[in-house]
């Protein structure tokens, strides 16, 4: 079935920007379901911390082992973003603390994206409504990707792309998003003055997201890469709804 370019490419893997596999061998699992205590990010008491001289003289600001709750190699920009919004001191961080984190960097993000980000990085051995240092890095290194992807399809670089640089910018990403779907997406971008449709970073984000995040699902069920697939009304409503309400 042609219509199946809407996979990716003959090697059936996707190059949209994602979150990998995480690994919670760092996390300490409680006896209570689903629940998980994330490993603080920050020195402990009687523990080396504050900050830390140089060789040049001046102060250099210590940070809390990046192995334990960041991954290793971890931008310092990334774990003093996760600080400074993590104003509690919890290890984790909330839907509004992860939406003032992103809005710092990039512009504003709506709490809709955010939460449908919380949704799609959070660890699934942990609180459905946080997520800690790792998944943190992962989902800010997943945005820079996207960014990118943003730029180079935003040619005229006005902040934002129409229906035509969406399309290709999918498609880039391995989803040729057929035309009657790019037009019910635009419908929901569309400007009350200009009656024309166009999406800046923020609902570029929502949108590849809830493509990428709904093609994998249906990949899944079709097992053969045909274009067509068998749900329960049950399993399509349990597919179809944390994407689309956030």
């Amino acid at each position: 079935m042609e219509a199946y370019n809407a996979y990716a490419s003959s090697s059936n893997q996707s190059c949209a920007p994602s979150a990998p596999p995480l690994h919670y061998s760092s996390y300490s699992t409680t006896s209570t379901p689903n629940s998980t205590t994330y490993p603080s990010p920050y020195p402990q008491p009687q523990q080396q911390g504050g900050y830390s001289s140089g060789g040049g003289g001046g102060a250099q600001p210590y940070y809390y082992n990046a192995a334990v709750a960041f991954p290793p190699g971890t931008n310092p920009e990334v774990i003093s973003s996760f600080q400074a919004v993590d104003r509690d001191r919890s290890g984790s961080i909330d839907e509004r603390e992860l939406q003032s984190a992103l809005s710092s960097v990039y512009q504003g993000f709506s709490i809709r994206t955010v939460r449908l980000l919380l949704f799609l990085f959070k660890n699934p051995r942990g609180p459905s409504d946080r997520i800690g240092p790792a998944e943190f890095a992962v989902l800010w290194n997943c945005l820079g990707q996207w960014r990118m992807v943003f730029d180079r399809f935003d040619k005229d670089r006005s902040g934002k792309i129409d229906s035509e640089e969406l399309k290709e910018a999918l498609r880039s990403l391995g989803y040729a998003v057929p035309p009657s779907v790019l037009q019910v997406i635009m419908s929901n971008y569309t400007d009350s003055i200009s009656r024309r449709g166009a999406l800046n970073f923020d609902n570029f984000v929502e949108c590849g997201m809830i493509v990428k995040g709904i093609t994998d699902k249906f990949k899944e069920k079709d097992a053969r890469y045909s274009g067509s697939a068998t749900f329960t009304y049950e399993s399509f409503l349990t597919t179809i709804i944390p994407f689309i309400v956030p």
